[in-house]
């Protein structure tokens, strides 16, 4: 089908950034606070928190990324409501605000274990960046945190309080010798003031995080970064769906190409910074034929080990109350007895009705009564689960189907298995998970396997022959093209990633302000 040719924009801004969730959001703040002339381009659309996030699973399902992804491999991973979002703050609208930093070694994982891929860079690295980020945000946490390095401030704001599901697991790894903390979470135990943006309200302990917090309490890039970049000057589109990136002669990017309201419309740049996750940042490279070279875009896909335990208590717990991930242990990062490279963590979890009964079906193939008469005890259920990583492999990918999506544009198709490293951990972690609830007086165990996030796509590294991006996001091919999401993950760390995208995000606006103030070419 033909195209219409693109409106042109008349001006030629410093920056255009796709994406406005944890990859472009902070950056985009950082760049206009330096005083470039930047703008966000966003697919989705611009939602407001208090008129439009209901306690409401199902009317909430406007802030996924619905569009169709193909799904492949033995344990094929699954889309919508488990890793992508859209819309003005991107998947941290949806997110649960767990917020982790990753262990030292996490980012040396071929150094400790001769598998997988070291970063290139340190922990050290990144570590003024979590600290900024946990204060600005208004991190909850603990006062001393059992694991990692020292860290030059404490959490600004005291832990939210232990949901049903917390309180079993603490009293029941306190039988085992198995240490736990109350979790860090991005969400306010207390009334918080933020700088550039002003007051935001504490958590009201609603539970459904993952429907999009109504009260600003969760800290998402709407109601954090992107204030604090409006503020500064920078343009929000939202509702811009990019389909092409130009270049010149040189092989420079130029400018996009993008669709809103069913028009074309052409924005020019002398900056792109690319931030639409692991699936639309590859495939949108891919599309453009644009920093191929390496053979490494599309490449490397992986998803955290993510094995959920359920128990039926004869104590009510109300699992969508509060926090969903209030509790947290880290003893199992480098377990003694393991078989298996790198390690994970355990953490409590709320979860929302229809969720449950959608795992409920999937996991234990209930359906009709049998699924109703179970869900009767909904109520009696608490849940652990963790978070591991997950090795790199050469038939983890994505690729551009032969299908068309509604755009007319090739629908990415996305290969991946989980092999025998994270088939080892998922082992080791169900049988710990199975004792704690054992021990806390659980009957009716059942485990329900799955992968959380997604990660990799267009790994940074130390050359062009074995990466996308250097460790500054910068391409190895495209001088002025950049890449921030959680797309450049090398490895998948044994967290949560949301902190370690925003982190790096932060970092990449500093290293291009400096080259810029150094004229760098």
């Amino acid at each position: 089908m033909a195209r219409s040719q693109p409106t042109n924009t008349a001006e030629i801004v410093d920056c255009v950034v796709i994406g406005t969730g944890a990859g472009g959001a902070p950056l985009l703040a950082r760049l206009a606070m330096a005083g470039l002339k930047v703008v966000a381009l966003e697919a989705g659309p611009r939602h407001d928190a208090r008129r439009d996030f209901a306690t409401d699973e199902k009317a909430q399902e406007f802030l996924f990324w619905n569009d169709e992804r193909l799904s492949a491999g033995r344990t094929p991973t699954s889309f919508g409501n488990n890793n992508s979002g859209t819309g003005v703050g991107g998947s941290t609208l949806h997110y649960t605000a767990y917020t982790p930093r990753p262990q030292p070694d996490d980012l040396r994982l071929r150094t400790e274990f001769g598998v997988g891929q070291d970063w290139p860079l340190a922990f050290e690295d990144l570590e003024p960046y979590y600290d900024e980020l946990e204060q600005l945000l208004g991190i909850s946490g603990p006062a001393e945190y059992p694991w990692g390095p020292p860290r030059r401030r404490g959490y600004p704001l005291a832990p939210l309080p232990l949901n049903g599901a917390a309180l079993l697991m603490q009293r029941a790894c306190a039988k085992l010798g198995i240490r736990t903390s109350p979790a860090a979470n991005a969400a306010l135990s207390a009334r918080y003031y933020q700088e550039g943006i002003g007051w935001r309200e504490a958590c009201t302990n609603r539970g459904f995080c993952q429907a999009g917090c109504s009260v600003g309490a969760k800290a998402s890039m709407d109601v954090t970064f992107i204030p604090l970049a409006e503020a500064h000057g920078a343009e929000v589109r939202a509702g811009c769906f990019v389909t092409e990136i130009e270049r010149d002669a040189r092989g420079h990017m130029t400018g996009v190409v993008y669709e809103q309201d069913g028009q074309r419309h052409r924005q020019r740049c002398r900056h792109l910074f690319l931030c639409a996750g692991a699936i639309e940042t590859p495939r949108l490279l891919l599309l453009n034929r644009l920093a191929l070279g390496s053979g490494q875009v599309g490449q490397n896909f992986m998803a955290h080990p993510g094995m959920q335990v359920w128990g039926t208590f004869a104590e009510e717990i109300h699992p969508f109350k509060a926090i969903p991930g209030a509790l947290i242990s880290e003893d199992t990062h480098r377990p003694a007895d393991a078989d298996f490279a790198g390690g994970y963590l355990l953490q409590s979890i709320g979860v929302m009705p229809v969720t449950f009964a959608t795992q409920v079906a999937r996991g234990r193939g209930l359906w009709g009564p049998a699924l109703r008469d179970y869900l009767r005890q909904y109520n009696h259920i608490a849940g652990i689960n963790i978070l591991g990583d997950c090795l790199p492999h050469p038939d983890n990918y994505l690729e551009l189907s032969g299908e068309p999506d509604s755009r007319g544009l090739p629908k990415p198709r996305v290969h991946f298995s989980f092999h025998e490293n994270e088939e080892r951990m998922t082992r080791h972690a169900e049988d710990v998970m199975r004792r704690i609830w054992a021990a806390a007086g659980a009957e009716d165990v059942w485990a329900f396997s799955r992968s959380a996030h997604i990660i990799g796509t267009c790994r940074m590294g130390h050359s062009a022959e074995a990466a996308v991006v250097n460790s500054e996001g910068r391409s190895f091919e495209v001088p002025n093209l950049y890449i921030c999401d959680n797309s450049v993950f090398p490895s998948a760390l044994s967290v949560n990633p949301a902190l370690t995208i925003m982190a790096l995000s932060l970092r990449t606006a500093d290293a291009f302000l400096a080259r810029q103030r150094r004229r760098d070419q």
